[in-house]
């Protein structure tokens, strides 16, 4: 005769047993923490973003999943870290649509310069569901083993170095560090300038020993790497978008339930909500900042001369990267 107790060890060992042929263990109910790779400090808005993305991400999965971030190029430098993602060595990293370019050509588009006319006209382009659709579908036909869940930005680029920029006639035969893109090389070669690549993080030391005379980047990047302390003048051109995306690694994607998949990808609707606003806040706290410090703003720059070279070659470039960067101009441009 069996007996209760026999009854519920039968019971526990014939769910255990479906439990196991179910690959289904104790590991579902634990929090799964994913890494998440930037390359400027968590003081940036790469770190807003983050920050977002992971408040989002443990809301929607009941504190399931998280991320653990790795900035400061801690996992390598954008280019180095877009390929350990590809290969599915790091699940989510941040990087600029320039150094996107190195694996899909025409996101180099949003490198064009003075395609936005100001902050507000980049934070439209940004919340425009036709412009982050395309920008997927170009990197969805160019890019094996991940893909772009959103767009972010960092607010706008400007030059600084230890003169100033109050006109394009100041960068004419200076030696200029820009990201390794089609679009920037060909508009600081049309104003005169000689191009130098190299990793973010040689920049400093660049500036310092006279390697090169110009840098750009955002108000908040430069403050935050300190870059003022070699190069203490810094112009507001205003001359492109600081524009970053949000990749996801296809073999992390793919090992997510469809339920999974909803709450990342709604994380990262989050941030390319909220993070613009927060970051452009950022940018116009840490000018500020850098004025108390004594690093001199140019605040009137001429772009007329920048903007007249400019705007005759969008176009062209736009075409010679292909019809996914036609399309993301004019859908730019198509912006009221």
């Amino acid at each position: 005769m069996i007996t209760r107790i026999g009854i519920r060890r039968v019971l526990f060992g014939l769910l255990a047993a479906a439990a196991t042929a179910g690959g289904i263990n104790t590991a579902t109910a634990q929090t799964r923490t994913f890494s998440f790779a930037y390359d400027q400090p968590p003081s940036t808005g790469y770190g807003i973003a983050a920050n977002l993305f992971n408040a989002k991400l443990k809301e929607l999965s009941g504190g399931n999943m998280s991320i653990n971030q790795f900035p400061t190029a801690q996992l390598g430098e954008e280019p180095q870290t877009l390929q350990k993602m590809r290969a599915g060595d790091i699940d989510f990293i941040i990087t600029s649509t320039a150094n996107a370019s190195t694996v899909a050509p025409q996101s180099g588009v949003f490198s064009l310069h003075y395609i936005f006319r100001d902050q507000a006209s980049l934070t439209k382009a940004l919340a425009d569901p036709a412009i982050s659709e395309e920008f997927r579908a170009m990197v969805k036909d160019s890019v094996q083993g991940a893909h772009v869940l959103g767009l972010l930005t960092l607010g706008l680029r400007n030059m600084y170095g230890k003169k100033e920029v109050k006109s394009i006639d100041d960068i004419k035969g200076q030696k200029v560090r820009v990201q390794a893109t089609k679009t920037e090389d060909a508009h600081f070669a049309a104003y005169g300038a000689q191009t130098v690549h190299m990793v973010f993080t040689d920049v400093y030391t660049s500036l310092q020993t006279g390697v090169m005379n110009f840098a750009e980047n955002g108000v908040n990047v430069y403050l935050a790497n300190k870059h003022y302390e070699v190069a203490p003048v810094l112009s507001m051109t205003e001359h492109e978008a600081n524009m970053s995306c949000l990749w996801v690694s296809d073999k992390t994607w793919n090992s997510l339930t469809p339920e999974q998949q909803k709450w990342v990808q709604t994380a990262a609707e989050e941030v390319s909500t909220r993070e613009p606003a927060m970051a452009l806040k950022l940018e116009k706290e840490s000018a500020d900042k850098l004025k108390t410090m004594g690093v001199k703003v140019v605040e009137n720059v001429d772009k007329a001369g920048f903007i007249r070279i400019a705007q005759p070659i969008q176009d062209k470039l736009a075409a010679e990267l292909g019809p996914h960067a036609v399309k993301l101009l004019k859908l730019v441009r198509d912006l009221k």
